[in-house]
């Protein structure tokens, strides 16, 4: 008897994890489990085209991989905050949020 072994992921040429015939990335599934907490199943319903078979393999290759995919969340929550640093600095988004004020359409 043949053993079949199913990954359901690959990686791209930039070392970036996708789900086997799909246009999902793993860290996507991985956020919306660490943003939401949701399950398995709950996340089958959000994304339906994704098996439970590769929604429990990515979330298996990012506890494989959790310091790197950690990581790299974080790198990009830090580039986030920074950006919007960024443009809270420039006149231009000032005077935007000024108007929005004035419009009562911010405290």
């Amino acid at each position: 008897m043949a053993t079949v072994v199913t990954t359901h992921i690959h990686l791209d040429e930039r070392g970036r994890a996708w789900i086997d015939d799909t246009n999902v990335k793993v860290i996507e599934v991985v956020l919306d489990k660490l943003a939401h907490n949701s399950s398995p199943e709950e996340m089958h319903e959000q994304y339906p085209h994704l098996s439970l078979a590769q929604i429990h393999a990515a979330l298996a290759y990012y506890y494989d991989h959790k310091a790197e995919f950690d990581a790299e969340i974080e790198r990009g929550l830090r580039e986030y905050d920074e950006a919007l640093a960024e443009q809270r600095r420039l006149p231009e988004h000032q005077r935007l949020m000024d108007k929005l004020r004035a419009l009562g359409k911010l405290p």
